[in-house]
């Protein structure tokens, strides 16, 4: 904070950005001047409608929330700025953003916000004196078309950067390495540890890796990544799209990869037994697939999610775990202190905190409950016959609406709260007319 004031005096920073993370994982706030930041917000915070927990992706107003109506009359939520998450923008001038908590003016927690449900699963870590620590995997395709570009053209006949499967092709992400260091640097320069880049399979698809980090900073890193890494892409002319299944070639995934460590630094998952697991590491990887379909609409939120679960694409069908095996939903990886498990079920939309509640707590419920882990499938899971992942969106929220695992970790108020974001997306698709009707009825039905 000195270091800002410095800045601020200086003239070197005069721009703040508050930001909250919402439902669908979007960064949402305001832009202050840093003066106002530093003279007011500081102390007594900002505010915002509430209603930023209650739209749909098109920010419409929607029924069906309690928080937030035009019965309660949209008011306020307090957007409470966490000093830590204080960063440098670096492709915008004399900018930096914080993240902020979201409260009630009376100082209780807004309990459906994403990142207070992914604090609440911390606390119960650390009452255990453990600490999740977690990296995420974002792919993403690249088009030379901007953004308005695409929106015009109904996001047809699009340009991808690279015509042909690039996966780990350094020919192939060569094309557009001035974009892809650009967003390195930019990272960098806001703090985030970047590992590298490589290309992906479907057209211009490419993934920049991170360090992983504790889990509450690693998914206020993804989100700040995600948001300015569109942003540095529209100041090229170009876009860039983290959707599941942009195209019918391969989604876009975000494999999340978890362990968890003890308040000396030690590896609780590792241990002695097969596959180098320890008794709670078993029962953690045995929790995830007990509950892995029931809190599959917090790894896979949107109509588009379930696009990406086809056979031999690598996003997977079955709930099953195995052995640095890329077939199955869990995939064990790393040896002794970098022993982790991978969830390759969540794609580029994902909520990243919301993700890591989840992971968290069917992991808890594994632990508590003594579960014990079925044997590694060795195969190729697409042909186990194994319970699969829901395959839509209205399965999802079926298993998730009926499920005692999400009511007793996550409470009815978050339940129903985002159960309700679900119906209000299925909604809306159920009553649009697509492309795939238009082409198939127009003329020859």
């Amino acid at each position: 904070m000195e270091r800002l004031r410095d800045d601020v005096e200086a003239g070197r920073v005069d721009t703040v950005l508050l930001a909250v993370t919402d439902m669908q994982g979007r960064l949402q706030g305001k832009r202050l001047s840093a003066r106002y930041f530093l003279e007011e917000v500081l102390d007594h915070a900002a505010e915002g409608c509430n209603y930023l927990l209650a739209v749909d992706v098109d920010m419409n107003t929607v029924d069906g929330y309690t928080m937030s109506s035009w019965e309660r009359g949209y008011g306020d939520f307090v957007m409470r700025p966490d000093l830590s998450t204080l960063r440098r923008v670096p492709w915008h001038e004399g900018t930096v953003l914080l993240l902020a908590d979201l409260v009630w003016e009376d100082g209780a927690d807004v309990v459906a916000s994403p990142r207070q449900i992914l604090r609440r699963q911390l606390a119960r870590l650390a009452e255990r004196g453990w600490t999740a620590y977690v990296g995420t995997e974002l792919e993403f395709v690249v088009y030379d078309d901007s953004y308005e570009q695409a929106w015009q053209r109904g996001y047809r006949d699009l340009t991808p950067a690279n015509l042909y499967n690039v996966d780990y092709s350094l020919l192939g992400t060569s094309r557009i390495e001035p974009l892809l260091r650009r967003i390195r640097l930019g990272m960098e320069g806001a703090g985030l540890y970047v590992e590298s880049a490589k290309g992906e399979c479907n057209l211009g698809q490419h993934e920049i890796a991170f360090r992983y980090a504790d889990a509450l900073a690693t998914c206020d890193n993804h989100v700040f990544y995600k948001n300015g890494a569109k942003e540095i892409a529209a100041q090229e002319g170009r876009s860039i799209t983290f959707m599941a299944k942009p195209n019918q070639r391969e989604g876009n995934s975000c494999h999340i990869h978890i362990s968890l460590r003890d308040a000396a630094g030690t590896p609780v998952m590792a241990g002695g037994e097969p596959y180098g697991l320890s008794e709670t590491g078993r029962r953690f990887i045995a929790g995830q697939l007990a509950a892995m379909r029931e809190l599959t609409l917090l790894y896979a939120p949107n109509i588009n999610s379930y696009k990406r679960f086809v056979p031999g694409s690598f996003a997977p069908t079955a709930v099953k775990w195995g052995v640095d095996n890329r077939t199955c939903s869990l995939r064990l990886v790393g040896h002794g202190p970098s022993l982790r498990i991978e969830n390759r079920v969540p794609g580029g939309d994902v909520n990243p905190y919301l993700a890591v509640a989840a992971m968290i707590a069917a992991g808890l419920r594994g632990i508590d409950a003594g579960l014990e882990l079925e044997e590694p499938f060795g195969g190729n899971a697409y042909d186990s016959g194994a319970e699969r992942v829901p395959a839509t969106l209205r399965d999802a929220l079926a298993l998730w609406e009926g499920s005692p695992i999400a009511e007793e970790v996550f409470g009815k108020d978050v339940v129903e709260h985002y159960a309700n974001n679900a119906r209000v997306e299925l909604a809306a698709f159920d009553a649009a007319v697509t492309d795939w009707e238009l082409y198939r009825g127009f003329e020859r039905l």
